[in-house]
């Protein structure tokens, strides 16, 4: 295959891990095979952008932040609101950042909603990538129907798809459905192993593209080494967002510690003090952050919230999972880990120390448990990862 002649390629997400994460070995590859990538992020992300080799175009986003994951709120309109008005402020920053530099071609995050905009104004290709799964044959009288229904029969939801389909008429998309532009692209690079996807069979493969995992070698995030002697390993992380729960790492300590043979990591982000665990014993090592993929490498059970990275990576490693999930997408990937076989689900208010313990040592007593995430790590390694997604995304260049 002859590859293209370089481009100028422009990505846009938000600043969120999971969304960012996804994309940044792809990212690094364009880059590598000689095209000019802007990354369009808020500041904080500008360093995890820039090693990439691609340059960070700085915008003000008025979105939460994973420091105070609260500001959510706890309705869906609280949830989906704020992508829009991020989006109406950061359109004019945007636009004016690529004045006179219009890329060939826009990657963007299923979240970015300008890009999409832009993409239409300057009349250049549009690709999603998607770190999380996509809309199947039938989702909206499936899913989103019940889940949309009623918001729209309500004053506050009546009024955000009022201003949803006024701002996307009044930059050229007239007539565009909200639900269709946010949840519908033309064309997607989905950045998770097909397995994750629910009702795969009735994704359309002419518009999503399942890659898999996209996950580099992540030797900057530093290394991790088994302790000698320790028999088992289990890695205990919910992320980075929803890591307020002091309760639930308490009960990790009573589950595991001392327990004959086992070592254990133990990230507790950045809201808990190591103090708040009371007594630690020896055979766990505590931090805020661990190198997880590195350390998965390793383990042998993994006690994840089933965010889409941290599944693709337990799948990828061929690690057992006890998905104790928190938010969002978190249950539905909880539900999809269980069905292939290689976890079980305890939600958060189930997770006492002996359940706990009675799910991690029964997965690994499990062959068939074993057998099956053999099975799927191999499937895995045959999606194309990174090389394939930076195919496909050159496939999509325009002619020049």
């Amino acid at each position: 295959m002859t590859s293209p002649k370089p481009a100028h390629i422009a990505m846009f997400s938000i600043a969120a891990p999971g969304h960012v994460n996804p994309s940044i070995e792809v990212i690094r590859e364009l880059v590598a095979r000689g095209h000019r990538v802007s990354y369009a992020i808020p500041a904080s992300f500008a360093g995890k952008v820039a090693v990439t080799g691609a340059d960070p175009v700085i915008y003000t986003s008025t979105l939460p932040t994973e420091d105070h994951p609260e500001d959510w709120g706890t309705e869906l309109i609280d949830n989906i609101e704020p992508f829009l008005g991020d989006a109406v402020q950061a359109l004019p920053q945007l636009a004016a950042a690529f004045e006179g530099d219009e890329p060939d071609l826009v990657l963007h995050d299923i979240t970015s909603y300008p890009a999409r905009v832009l993409a239409h104004r300057w009349g250049v290709p549009a690709v999603s990538l998607s770190p999380n799964l996509v809309a199947w044959e039938g989702y909206e009288e499936e899913v989103a129907e019940p889940l949309f229904g009623p918001l729209k029969q309500t004053e506050r939801g009546r009024a955000y798809y009022a201003r949803f389909r006024a701002w996307l008429d009044e930059n050229g998309l007239n007539g565009a459905d909200p639900d269709h532009f946010v949840g519908r692209p033309s064309r997607s690079i989905v950045l998770i192993p097909k397995v994750l996807q629910p009702n795969a069979d009735r994704v359309d493969e002419s518009v999503h593209s399942f890659v898999g995992a996209c996950q580099g070698d992540r030797t900057d995030q530093g290394d991790w080494r088994r302790p000698a002697g320790a028999d088992k390993v289990l890695l205990v992380s919910l992320g980075s967002a929803f890591t307020k729960l002091p309760a639930f790492y308490r009960e990790c300590v009573k589950a595991f510690g001392d327990l004959p043979g086992w070592h254990v990591v133990l990230q507790i982000g950045k809201f808990v003090e190591e103090s708040e665990l009371g007594e630690v014993p020896a055979n766990i090592e505590v931090h805020r952050w661990v190198p997880q993929l590195a350390v998965l490498r390793q383990a042998d059970a993994f006690i994840t919230h089933a965010g889409a990275g941290g599944s693709q990576e337990g799948l990828a490693t061929g690690t057992p999972m006890v998905a104790v999930p928190q938010a969002v997408d978190q249950f539905g990937n909880a539900d999809m880990l269980v069905s292939l076989g290689v976890a079980r689900r305890i939600d958060t208010e189930d997770a006492t120390a002996e359940a706990l313990r009675a799910a991690v040592l029964g997965l690994l007593a499990d062959p068939e448990v074993a057998r099956r995430a053999e099975d799927i790590r191999a499937g895995m390694a045959s999606e194309g990862g990174t090389g394939r997604a930076a195919d496909l995304i050159e496939a999509e260049l325009p002619a020049r």
